[in-house]
């Protein structure tokens, strides 16, 4: 197979672009955790607090006294030392409480493990300790332990955000995460009015993958808890976790009722609907979300876009024009809008947008591709070359891509003639360059000057011995277009040996072995390309091997395949009418 001539690159798969931040990655927690002691400022933290002391040594009166002075200079580390010693040596509940704060305030992760238990051991029924162990614990990445700390916190009389369990353990196996499980379902029973457990057990049993149990749960927990937005997206990503988008749109749908202003929300919902291909529903989602907030650019974008997947081009352009205005955006902007005119048959328009597109930015090349192809529509052949020329002054790595790109389009669009005497002019300029002289082999192909193309083909090979591209496509021209077999044969075994997974010398290696009547090789290497490439012109190439080897049924089925993709197939048709009529 030969490699193909460039083709235009439009805007595709916007509705990728679209959906693309429609998937949350893991089960996270759905509600704001509790604040971790160690996620305090260290300004609240260095503030003085009344402490009531016990009955100490002057020596400790001293140290602690010498810590607050240490804490007011700003000297934060001092006073957590200080104050760790004193805590240490008193065991005394406001020294160890304040030696607490300071460790926070400096980050101290261990000092804070180590007075979380001696805190623990002085005052076990406070539930301050266990809440800052199980804080500790959950960082260092202990979260049974973590466990049991959050139930005696409970039992305490306190509270905890059982669902911050889910961002610690994400990295966990299977066998310690069952028992968090089996933990939290043991709390469950003894706490049922604690809505945080069961969050926490939903997303542990997600994070499982165990989304039947995960959702079941889930729908359990909900008849006993008010919902909110956050618990609604929980909702709607366990159903689509199991594969059942229509329960997702359904929750988040019940949702939007009951929270009709909620925007992350609704923003989930249009993004789900997206990915379900329900446009105009999404449209309106968006509708609604840019009707709250008219200068939320990016859903402003986002809107734009759907409007050009569902070809509603002048909408598009209202929309891009808006975003172009507002200095946000602007090659993008530039680049749909010549995309949009393009589309609604305003060439100079959308010429315009296009040549404004920006190098560097990801659709460069695209936009430069389009506004040249337009202007050689328009038979503006030397103001296209000069815009290019123009562009790429100065940087020669540039210049021969942009007279490849050219020479490219004024092939497709019917100007062989123009095409080789651009690339003859360049190559005076840039003798024997590998890619101008590819580049005029297509135009020697399309003329059928087969001896020029050879020529070219040759030098670059001298060239670069290792160039699959151009062994392939000289290996494929002899087999297909000479009795040169043997010769192609080589050239083609060449190039696999440097690129062996590449379908299309695959099928040229097929091709080759079919005309040099090694049929059985050559029907494993073209099932084997058009199973990797299902092209047409793999297609013909496969029914005809399976016709010479009398599988005629399976020969026509793979042409009809290739035919419902390419009706009008310039390979598959003309060799089924060659095959059909012989005798």
């Amino acid at each position: 197979m030969r490699v193909s001539l460039l083709r235009a690159s439009l805007p595709a798969g916007l509705i990728v672009l679209l959906a693309a931040c429609a998937s949350e990655t893991g089960f996270r927690t759905t509600e704001s955790p509790a604040v971790a002691p160690a996620a305090q400022s260290s300004a609240e933290t260095a503030a003085p607090t009344p402490i009531e002391y016990g009955n100490f040594a002057a020596d400790q009166l001293y140290k602690a006294i010498t810590g607050e002075l240490s804490a007011q200079r700003g000297d934060l580390q001092q006073a957590a030392e200080i104050y760790f010693e004193l805590a240490t040596e008193t065991s005394d509940v406001g020294v160890i409480e304040r030696a607490v704060q300071f460790a926070s305030a400096i980050g101290d992760g261990r000092s804070l493990l180590e007075l979380g238990l001696l805190w623990a051991q002085v005052a076990p029924d406070l539930p301050e300790p266990h809440l800052l162990l199980a804080f500790q614990l959950l960082e260092a990445g202990r979260p049974n332990q973590a466990l049991s700390h959050m139930e005696q916190v409970l039992e305490a009389g306190g509270s905890f955000e059982f669902s911050i369990l889910a961002q610690a353990t994400g990295g966990i196996g299977r066998a310690e995460r069952n028992e968090l499980i089996a933990g939290l379902l043991s709390l469950k029973d003894r706490f049922p009015d604690n809505r945080s457990i069961r969050i926490a057990l939903v997303q542990l049993l997600a994070q499982n993958q165990d989304f039947e149990e995960a959702l079941a749960e889930f729908e359990q927990m909900s008849e006993r808890a008010e919902l909110t937005p956050d618990l609604v997206r929980l909702h709607a990503q366990l159903h689509t976790s199991v594969g059942r988008n229509d329960g997702a749109l359904e929750a988040l749908r019940e949702g939007l009722a009951q929270f009709p202003d909620h925007r992350e929300l609704r923003l989930t919902y249009a993004r789900l609907l997206l990915q379900q291909r329900q446009l105009e529903a999404a449209r309106e989602q968006f509708g609604i979300l840019l009707a709250q907030a008219p200068e939320d650019w990016e859903i402003l974008l986002s809107t734009g876009l759907l409007d050009l997947e569902m070809e509603d081009y002048e909408s598009a352009i209202d929309i891009f024009q808006r975003t172009l205005a507002a200095g946000l955006n602007e090659d993008d902007s530039h680049f749909y809008l010549g995309y949009a005119n393009q589309q609604l048959g305003e060439p100079l328009a959308a010429i315009e947008h296009f040549r404004q597109v920006r190098q560097g930015v990801e659709n460069f090349l695209p936009a430069q591709q389009q506004a040249t192809r337009l202007s050689i529509q328009l038979g503006q052949f030397e103001e296209a070359h000069d815009w290019l020329a123009q562009l790429s002054r100065g940087s020669s790595r540039l210049e021969v891509q942009f007279i490849s790109l050219e020479s490219a389009i004024l092939l497709q669009e019917g100007y062989p003639e123009r095409a080789g005497e651009l690339l003859d002019l360049s190559l005076n300029r840039y003798p024997n360059h590998a890619d101008l002289l590819f580049a005029r082999v297509f135009v020697h192909d399309t003329t059928g000057d087969m001896d020029s193309s050879e020529a070219d083909l040759q030098q670059i090979i001298r060239m670069q011995p290792d160039n699959a591209r151009a062994l392939n496509h000289l290996g494929y021209m002899l087999a297909d277009r000479t009795e040169r077999y043997q010769e192609a044969l080589e050239l083609i075994e060449r190039a696999i040996a440097i690129e062996p997974e590449d379908p299309a010398i695959i099928d040229s290696l097929g091709w080759a072995q079919y005309k040099l009547g090694i049929l059985d090789e050559a029907l494993v290497n073209l099932r084997r390309a058009y199973s990797a490439f299902p092209d047409h012109e793999v297609a013909a190439h496969l029914g005809e091997v399976l016709w010479a080897l009398e599988r005629r049924e399976e020969a026509e089925q793979v042409w009809e395949e290739a035919l419902a993709e390419n009706p009008e197939s310039e390979f598959v048709l003309p060799t089924m009418e060659r095959l059909k009529g012989r005798p």
